[in-house]
């Protein structure tokens, strides 16, 4: 046996001895677990308008009743036509296939392989008959093919056609006369040369399947903050019901370096993925990510000024809260907040709730226009929103309302106070401001990746601990 090829039996005799994972998924990867049912409908998909279908068999002229065209490759002066084939037959010299009926798919998933992939298909035969006058028959044609599930050289999951042989069904005569003898010729080059004809079929329709498939290697943009790149962490794997897809999310600058926020030490428990669905988690890392970008880039940080705030920020409504604070400032002079994230966010997801906690140094300084006055007082602060998910076709988007403001006092400028009587008014000026700031920041949302064009806009959403998980129904 050469190198080579012991490499390849090596790989699949690896691949049949490892099972499907059992519910955990480490800490940063997308898994997506392909439903049997969605693989069936991108093969079948191909078939109906794949371009690269279309350059094997023509154009499709009636997609209602699923007839290729005369002037495609089976029929005309195609492989089949006049001259061809069935010129060797000189009774039956004009018969010609000028119908394919669009075929019909079935497949059958093999735990460590791949599919057992079944296309059952009716082929229109045309031309005069030996005896004159109008010849029509009508053949039943299976094509059975074995797919192995691979990776290819890209990183990406690829199905390699392995076997494919096709079986020849009943033969009908539609109209015109044709001899018994004769039956049997007919039947006999058909079986010749559909093989031929449609195992490149099978090849061609792999060929678009796996361009979709392909997709799931790709570099998503952030907005302004960089990219997400996903890739295959491992071999995928196959069970009697669906295809796993370990994703590994890479999050890269705009620059184009590698960004590594830390990753939580447990590994997440994935819930059973139910029959006839498709399913992505997204990981906490992802959140815990792209919070993180954005407080590295300075978007979690914001000056609320007077004229932001619909709501009264003046030494006013401070005295009335903490007099002590005032100093020796007036009654109405304008107050301006200066609000700084010290560090990454915490996103927690568990208990089906998503919250989001921003740690902050937060300045409260009489506003001067022209000028850098000194701050009042100075307070530690976490605000702590809840997150709202809703996922579309290809992202999964976070929306943020203000759960509460904590505050303690860091240090004053004249004495100290009890803070705590200032978190419902800087609550107010930071509902009616920070937050829409930070919703428009996470406009960009967390990409999904591609899977099979598996389109999530309606899928359930279920927030387990330490990731989300997204079901949408094949």
């Amino acid at each position: 046996v050469q190198p080579k090829m012991l490499g390849v039996w090596s790989l699949l005799l690896l691949w049949g001895l490892v099972a499907p994972c059992q519910g955990l998924l480490e800490t940063v990867g997308t898994l997506a677990r392909i439903d049997k049912d969605e693989l069936g409908k991108a093969i079948q998909n191909s078939l109906v308008g794949g371009p690269i279908l279309q350059n094997v068999l023509g154009t499709v002229t009636s997609v209602n009743q699923g007839l290729l065209g005369f002037g495609g490759l089976l029929g005309g002066g195609g492989l089949l036509g006049h001259g061809g084939v069935f010129g060797v037959v000189k009774e039956l010299s004009g018969l010609k296939i000028e119908e394919l009926t669009l075929p019909k798919v079935s497949l059958k998933l093999l735990p460590g392989f791949g599919v057992q992939l079944s296309l059952h298909t009716k082929v229109g035969l045309h031309g005069s008959g030996p005896l004159g006058g109008l010849l029509q028959l009508a053949a039943e044609v299976n094509v059975s093919s074995r797919v192995a599930l691979g990776m290819s050289p890209r990183g990406t999951p690829t199905l390699i056609l392995k076997r494919c042989s096709t079986l020849l069904g009943h033969i009908s005569l539609l109209s015109g006369l044709l001899p018994a003898p004769l039956f049997g010729v007919v039947e006999e080059t058909l079986f010749k040369v559909l093989q031929g004809l449609l195992c490149p079929v099978v090849d061609s329709v792999l060929g678009v399947v796996n361009e979709l498939l392909g997709a799931v290697l790709s570099l998503v943009p952030l907005g302004a903050l960089g990219s997400v790149e996903f890739s295959l962490a491992t071999l995928p794997l196959i069970s009697n019901q669906y295809i796993e897809l370990d994703i590994n999310p890479i999050v890269k600058s705009v620059g184009g370096d590698i960004i590594d926020f830390p990753k939580h030490p447990v590994p997440v428990k994935v819930p059973p993925k139910e029959d006839h669905t498709t399913q992505v988690t997204v990981p906490l890392y992802l959140f815990n990510t792209m919070f993180g970008l954005l407080q590295a880039n300075g978007a979690l940080n914001i000056d609320i000024t007077p004229e932001l705030v619909p709501v009264p920020l003046t030494t006013t409504d401070l005295a009335a809260l903490v007099p002590e604070a005032l100093g020796k400032l007036p009654p109405g002079q304008h107050l301006q907040l200066s609000l700084r994230a010290k560090e990454a966010p915490t996103v927690t997801l568990q208990n089906k709730k998503a919250s989001v906690s921003i740690p902050a140094d937060i300045h409260v300084l009489p506003y001067v226009p022209q000028g850098t006055p000194e701050a009042l007082f100075k307070l530690n602060g976490v605000v702590t929103l809840s997150a709202q998910l809703a996922p579309s076709a290809t992202k999964l988007h976070i929306s943020l309302s203000l759960e509460r403001l904590s505050v303690k006092l860091a240090s004053s400028y004249s004495r100290a106070f009890d803070a705590s009587r200032l978190e419902e008014w800087l609550g107010d000026a930071v509902r009616a401001v920070y937050v829409p700031k930070l919703n428009v920041a996470l406009d960009i949302g967390i990409p999904l990746p591609k899977i099979l064009n598996v389109n999530f806009a309606n899928s359930g959403l279920e927030i387990i601990e330490n990731a989300v998980v997204l079901t949408v129904a094949s």
